[in-house]
């Protein structure tokens, strides 16, 4: 995980209501370097030229109890024609599947729904930023002061640490292994900067979050006419990493067709947008990353096995933070550091009891849970040495146990259910509590027919 108070980025909104306006400029103006908010988006031509935003967000709707976001998909039309490269988040109240493929196939990033969630909204306007900066300007993704760091002196994350300096410095694909919130990204960002590569683009695609109708879209681009929408051509997520490095976050949601396309991209170096027969070569480092069992996806022909050798010339592997050790206790030290700064606090101690508690607990969401319980208990806590009360441990997040049934889906399944129950039907809700992206869930939803 990186320490970074560093503000980054200039951020336009577009929103007819006020409140948002104030909400959001509230939120981000203390994480970026520069904020303008207008309601009226016959202005965004002339901020455009005068401000420079690297992200614009924008609304989807302008006229009162408009819901179809057709005002959006025009003014999105209207900024990509000023700036082909823009990096463009919707805002809206009304979402749902059709509207979220339409938005991104016409060519916005990603969609913020009304209401947000303050820790995402950040990170997706944190993304856009950085995707922003890679399209205008390819220049080192990750500086040397900027680096993330790995924590850790368990055995493991030494052996772990010497083989990404070592592996780092070829061209070699890596395959990253591990579960949820073990920091898989961090070491996806250490192979980069330990590489040649490490002054070019740095391109992170998470294909948890992307639709599997856009798989195509996003990774290898298409041109102006492709698709209904498709009114500007866009270059892909591969070809502006080309020259670097690209992470293929969560692998192993890829279809079995783009699977096939991918292949060929590595054995040829060359790709084609989608709509084009134009081959295009790409010289680009690949780094994959996976929670899935990929040899059995292999087996029951849900991933090619050509695919895994060739994304696989090394395999890193994270250990789940339950097993190691004392470091849970440099990483809590760590956060506290980081927090305490981030909301200008005085520093904070872990004392005894709270070090023997967190030690003793079984880190389901591994370093992200840790980062999440050490927040929450340096906001609420009394003192500035953190005791065992002050720690606290998220109810949703699932224990241990032995279950009834060990069948992957039923237990999948289940808990799909048990996190739309809790949300009263709110699916940014339930995606939160199960720790994946909205598009994950709906996915989900759909393969088991709920």
């Amino acid at each position: 995980m990186a320490e970074n108070t560093e503000k980054r980025g200039k951020i336009l909104i577009v929103d007819d209501n006020e409140d948002v306006l104030l909400s959001l400029n509230m939120l981000l103006r203390q994480h970026v370097e520069g904020i303008r908010v207008i309601t009226d988006p016959e202005r965004i031509g002339e901020f455009m030229d005068s401000f420079h935003p690297d992200v614009i967000l924008l609304d989807m709707n302008f006229r009162r109890n408009a819901s179809s976001g057709e005002e959006g998909y025009r003014w999105l039309d209207f900024i990509l024609k000023r700036d082909s490269k823009a990096v463009v988040l919707f805002i809206t109240a009304y979402i749902d599947t059709e509207k979220a493929v339409r938005a991104i196939k016409s060519g916005a990033i990603d969609f913020i729904p009304k209401p947000w969630d303050n820790a995402k909204l950040r990170g997706i306007v944190e993304s856009a930023v950085q995707l922003s900066r890679t399209r205008h300007n390819p220049a080192p993704a990750i500086p040397c002061e900027d680096m993330p760091v790995l924590i850790g002196e368990s055995p493991q994350m030494q052996l772990l640490k010497r083989r990404i300096e070592k592996i780092g410095a070829t061209d070699a694909n890596v395959l990253i292994t591990g579960e949820n919130g073990t920091g898989k990204d961090v070491v996806a960002h250490l192979l980069h900067y330990h590489s040649a590569r490490a002054d070019r683009p740095f391109v992170s695609i998470d294909l948890g979050t992307v639709p599997e109708q856009l798989f195509e879209s996003e990774l290898f681009g298409y041109e102006k006419g492709a698709f209904t929408d498709a009114r500007n051509a866009k270059e892909g997520r591969l070809e502006t990493a080309a020259g670097g490095t690209a992470f293929l976050d969560e692998i192993g949601n890829l279809t079995l067709g783009v699977q096939q396309k991918l292949l060929t991209m590595i054995e040829k170096r060359e790709m084609s947008r989608l709509g084009s027969n134009k081959l295009r070569k790409i010289d680009v480092r690949l780094l994959a990353a996976t929670n899935a069992d990929l040899p059995q996806m292999v087996a029951d022909g849900k991933f090619r096995q050509d695919l895994l050798y060739r994304i696989n010339t090394i395999e890193l592997h994270l250990p789940p933070l339950r097993e190691r050790g004392e470091d849970i206790i440099l990483l809590a030290n760590h956060f506290a550091r980081m927090i305490t700064r981030r909301y200008k606090m005085e520093d904070v101690e872990i004392g005894e009891s709270a070090r023997r508690r967190l030690l003793g607990h079984s880190w389901q969401g591994n370093v992200r849970e840790l980062q999440h319980v050490v927040e929450r208990a340096i906001v609420l806590a009394s003192s500035r040495v953190l005791e065992e009360e002050d720690i606290e441990f998220s109810k949703t997040m699932p224990t241990r146990t032995v279950q009834e049934t060990l069948n992957l889906d039923a237990l999948e399944q289940d808990a799909i259910i048990k996190a739309i129950d809790r949300s009263n039907g709110n699916l940014s809700q339930a995606a939160g509590l199960l720790g994946i992206s909205r598009y994950a869930l709906y996915r989900k939803i759909e393969k088991f027919g709920l």
